[in-house]
């Protein structure tokens, strides 16, 4: 509106003056302008003193006098602005159209983004006309890639992804060496692909290639739900209970209380209501779910649909678990018989998906061995060498002194967690934490806590009751009852336990599940290197199943440590480890693979032979060979392209020679998903970026009108100098209208005419 309103007082739009320089053209002798103005100057002088007009009132109009004749003075000498501007269909002018679903949103009034486009450049289009006349035309869809389209009407706005970075750099690579004004862009700037566009601009830059936004859509939605991050663990056991924070963003729907479902392949596998804060402030749902089925499953989390929304395809959003029927294994290390033993093991009876292996010390290098594999394993007690330690995914210490091992075995146990990977759970005991001499040894450097404190006395005991901190309350560890409400009403009632431990201090970056009171630790973790490290400083927790309080039927101790050892061996990498880069595409594109394969000591491994095979929807495999990555110690890659929709599956297998080293699955779906419809709103920030890093400028719908003109001035490639009249500006003649109608009112008023 302001440009507007300048262009009408000032007969051109402000870019002219910008770009252009001043001057003056009189088609007269400048001096006789001069002159006749100074003779009219001069007479106006003389007049006003003849008048013997009061001081003021005639200082008044002697002043008005001069400011007409220098008006007047300006338009004699005939001022000029000189500007390059274009040769009218000399130059080449690109224009980028959005064609993704996004623009298919009606978020201005009952209009769709795409409106505008037919509109604008259909047969009647004006802007389209106007472009037309000044620059020869070439059209890009943009979608997930970019081409050109000789008709802007053959657009059907159903691109499943926006690729910004890739149109600009497409376009600018096809009009090199050509006279090209610049380009436009015409979009909501809801770029779905992960490219950084500071690439793009550097090279539209470099090239001199300026950028003309258009944008499209409201800035924020009115109404509308959407479902923001949804990320649960890649992979898990079977039988897994997992708990899955929900992000819920919403606009107008502030304080209503709403439910995140999950699905199962079409079967409700958990739910739990959000209470939805203030527009724009994200709400998060903790979603509880179990998965009994083994196999990738596809999950389905969704809010349904409320009244009004503006956009309904954000709503819901699927993702992909991994359920493995497999058995982990656990190295159990305890330094005396005692009942912490005893119940642990009890408890993981009827779990087979958890193989918790006992090496308890009966004697002087004697050791009672349980869960074995074979007579031969741990004979010689615990392992000496680290291909036989890092062969287990978790390990857990009990009440046993840093002096039954040797330094090099201590250096192994940090090595478990920091190279491999593993879980390290650190319980309470006599001979545990400092009161085991572990201060100042590598394994004190992986635990969470610090060991900086002198050891209590022998018979110091402290009582301790386990709270959960705001983080434990909604960790799936201390989840030990059917809701999170019932896990924190039965924390509140379980029996105190004891520690010959007292611990409180926590290292930087380790974070509290459960505390005992008075800034004590009874659970703690930390990542460590690869890997995470757990204490639990407690030498009784039998209790919650043994004591008088509890009844027989309880769960509430199984529950805990079935909870507690899945979740230390959650996420311990294999020797092999594929990964994609993404999991989620069109049929049609290409996808990375990439391998990670490792030695039994976890360390890389250079000279395998890596392949993968690919088993599309149908059933149908194919074999793709990994090539090593130079430069990425361990790493091999591979690119494929689904051709089929559906979940495909890539199964990466390594050997060394006739030595298998192992395998790793991974999945992928291949389809149309609901990309374009999340944070959908036109992302001005982006659009104005893109313009004023090139030397263009950003428009809206409503000013794009003045497009064509302003690229007149503004474009590259063939230009002349125009120099542009500016004494028939409208200001000029209403300011001469203004000051000989000022002066004579105030003449009139005084008696004067």
């Amino acid at each position: 509106m302001v440009e507007e309103v300048f262009a009408l007082l000032f007969k051109y739009r402000p870019v002219v003056f910008e770009q252009g320089g001043f001057g003056f053209r009189p088609p007269w002798p400048a001096a006789a302008a001069v002159l006749l103005v100074l003779a009219a100057a001069a007479l106006s002088a003389w007049a006003w003193r003849r008048q013997r007009l009061p001081s003021r009132a005639g200082l008044l109009l002697l002043a008005l006098r001069g400011a007409t004749l220098a008006v007047l003075l300006l338009a004699l000498l005939r001022p000029t602005v000189a500007v390059k501007a274009v040769e009218a269909r000399q130059n080449l002018l690109a224009v980028l159209l959005d064609d993704s679903q996004s623009m298919g949103i009606a978020d201005d009034g009952d209009a769709a983004r795409s409106a505008f486009v037919r509109r604008a450049f259909g047969p009647e289009g004006s802007l389209g006309k106007a472009l037309g006349d000044r620059f020869a035309l070439r059209f890009f869809r943009v979608s997930s890639s970019s081409e050109r389209v000789a008709d802007p009407g053959t657009l059907a706005f159903d691109g499943t992804r926006s690729h910004l970075a890739g149109a600009l750099t497409r376009a600018a690579a096809e009009l090199a060496g050509l006279p090209v004004s610049g380009v436009v862009l015409v979009s909501d700037g809801a770029d779905t692909s992960t490219a950084d566009v500071s690439p793009a601009l550097r090279a539209l830059q470099a090239a001199r290639l300026p950028v003309f936004t258009i944008g499209l859509g409201r800035e924020a939605f009115h109404r509308d739900v959407q479902l923001g991050r949804v990320e649960p663990p890649p992979s898990t056991l079977q039988g897994a209970t997992l708990v899955v924070p929900v992000s819920v963003t919403q606009a107008g729907y502030a304080g209503r209380t709403v439910p995140v479902l999950v699905e199962d392949q079409g079967r409700r596998v958990g739910s739990a209501d959000v209470a939805l804060g203030r527009d724009g402030e994200p709400a998060t749902a903790r979603v509880r779910i179990t998965l009994n089925d083994a196999g990738p499953r596809v999950l389905r989390f969704s809010i349904p649909t409320l009244e009004g929304e503006q956009v309904t395809r954000n709503n819901a959003r699927e993702v992909v678990v991994n359920v493995r029927d497999r058995r982990e294994k656990l190295l159990y290390v305890e330094g005396e018989p005692r009942f912490e033993m005893k119940f642990l093991r009890q408890s993981l009876a009827g779990d087979e998906h958890l193989q918790v292996v006992t090496l308890q010390r009966t004697a002087d290098r004697k050791f009672l061995r349980l869960d074995v594999d074979g007579p031969d394993d741990l004979v010689g007690g615990f392992p000496r060498t680290r291909d036989e330690l890092f062969a287990y995914r978790g390990l857990v210490l009990g009440s046993i002194e840093a002096a039954a091992f040797t330094p090099d075995q201590l250096r192994m146990i940090a090595d478990f967690v920091n190279v491999r990977g593993g879980g390290l759970l650190a319980l309470g005991g006599r001979h545990a934490f400092a009161e085991g001499g572990y201060a100042g040894t590598p394994v004190a450097e992986a635990l969470p806590v610090r060991l900086d404190a002198p050891p209590a006395p022998d018979d110091r005991v402290e009582t301790v009751s386990a709270r959960p901190t705001p983080l434990g309350q909604v960790h799936a560890v201390t989840q030990v009852a059917a809701t999170e409400e019932a896990s924190a009403a039965r924390w509140k009632t379980l029996p105190s336990l004891t520690t010959v431990n007292p611990l409180r201090g926590l290292k930087p970056g380790a974070a509290l599940l459960l505390e005992g009171g008075g800034d004590r630790v009874v659970l703690a973790y930390q990542r460590y290197g690869a890997g995470k490290a757990l204490a639990f400083p407690v030498q009784d927790s039998w209790l919650w199943q043994m004591d008088a309080s509890i009844p027989l039927e309880d769960q509430t101790h199984e529950t805990f440590w079935r909870r507690l050892l899945r979740w230390v061996v959650e996420g311990v990498p294999d020797r092999v480890e594929v990964s994609l880069d993404r999991d989620r595409v069109e049929p049609g594109e290409a996808v990375r693979v990439t391998a990670r394969v490792r030695d039994p000591r976890f360390v890389a491994v250079n000279d395998a032979a890596v392949r993968a095979r690919l088993t599309d929807p149908s059933g149908q495999e194919a074999e793709l060979r990994l090539d090593f990555v130079p430069g990425r110690d361990g790493e091999y890659g591979a690119s494929f392209v689904p051709r089929a929709a559906g979940l495909h599956t890539v199964r990466v297998e390594a050997a060394r020679g006739r030595e298998a080293v192992g395998g790793a699955d991974a999945y992928l779906r291949a389809g149309a998903d609901a990309a374009e419809y999340f944070d959908a709103a036109q992302r001005a920030p982006l659009l104005k970026r893109i313009a004023e890093e090139t030397g263009g400028r950003y428009y809206t719908a409503a000013t794009a009108a003045s497009l064509a003109g302003d690229l007149t001035y503004l474009g590259r490639g063939v230009t002349t100098t125009r120099e542009l009249d500016l004494w028939d500006m409208p200001v000029v003649l209403a300011l001469l209208v203004g000051l000989v109608g000022t002066e004579w009112w105030l003449r009139r008023r005084g008696g004067l005419a």
